[in-house]
């Protein structure tokens, strides 16, 4: 059994209140959705609907102090509520989408990798995380390479 674990919108509340220019000096701007899918939040693990307002930010997913340290652009929706997924459970945003999985042991160094779509999942995350050496995975959206959540045994 696995546990998806979303980003914590307590991480980036202040950045709401930002004008653009201050949302520049920290590497973000402020977007509104223009299709759904395609604006997929990390806090919520939901698209935001046409209309929707979000911070696009860079962040770093891992800041292991290895090889495989590592950041992208990921979406925050204004009106995010914290998605707190059940074991075993994959949110619609990751069902949608192919996904890109990366494990990686205790010290961030990754030992393994695979590309599932996301609506049979599953398999992959249970293959993965059978490896002892395996700490915990990324997901990331496969396409445009960026973060989507971590996944970790429940």
């Amino acid at each position: 059994m696995f546990q998806i674990h979303p980003l914590r919108r307590e991480d980036f509340a202040d950045l709401f209140m930002l004008d653009d220019e201050a949302l520049r000096a920290r590497r973000a701007r402020r977007v509104v959705a223009d299709a759904k899918p395609g604006f997929p939040c990390r806090v919520s693990l939901a698209d935001a609907d046409p209309g929707e307002e979000l911070i696009l930010v860079h962040y770093e997913h891992q800041p292991a102090d290895t090889p495989f340290r590592a950041s992208h652009a990921v979406y925050i929706r204004a009106a995010a509520e914290q998605a707190d997924p059940a074991p075993g459970e994959v949110p619609q945003a990751l069902r949608d989408r192919l996904l890109s999985l990366r494990a990686f042991d205790a010290e961030g160094m990754m030992i393994a990798a695979d590309c599932a779509e996301g609506d049979a999942i599953e398999p992959a995350i249970e293959r993965l995380l059978a490896d002892p050496a395996a700490s915990y995975l990324h997901a990331h959206f496969a396409k445009p390479g960026c973060y989507a959540a971590r996944i970790e045994r429940a």
